[in-house]
């Protein structure tokens, strides 16, 4: 019976799992920060979460009426962002990101 591992362990191992997840959100901080830079200031700080997968990018944002004001955008975002990452962007979801609850 193989017996659990603690995370440091896991960490210290540098667990196949682990690595890939460490890769993938690099990646998508990669992508916040770069949609950050081509919106509007005003917008930036509205976005929660960005991530590229197979040509599609998920936008998560503050509100809804952020979300409506950012669908306007979505072509020209598919555009300079693509071009910022070096990727082709195919669609862009945007959807009201769940806000953190206040302690």
């Amino acid at each position: 019976m193989q017996y659990p591992k603690s995370i440091s362990e896991l960490l210290r191992l540098r667990h196949k799992g682990l690595t890939e997840l460490e890769r993938r959100v690099r990646e998508r901080q990669a992508t916040l920060d770069q949609l950050k830079a081509v919106l509007p200031a005003d917008l930036a700080g509205k976005i929660a979460t960005a991530g590229l997968d197979g040509g599609r990018l998920s936008i998560g944002v503050t509100s809804a009426a952020w979300a409506s004001r950012l669908r306007y955008m979505a072509p020209e975002l598919r555009r300079s962002l693509g071009e910022a990452l070096g990727v082709k962007i195919d669609s862009v979801k945007i959807r009201v990101a769940r806000s953190q609850p206040r302690t």
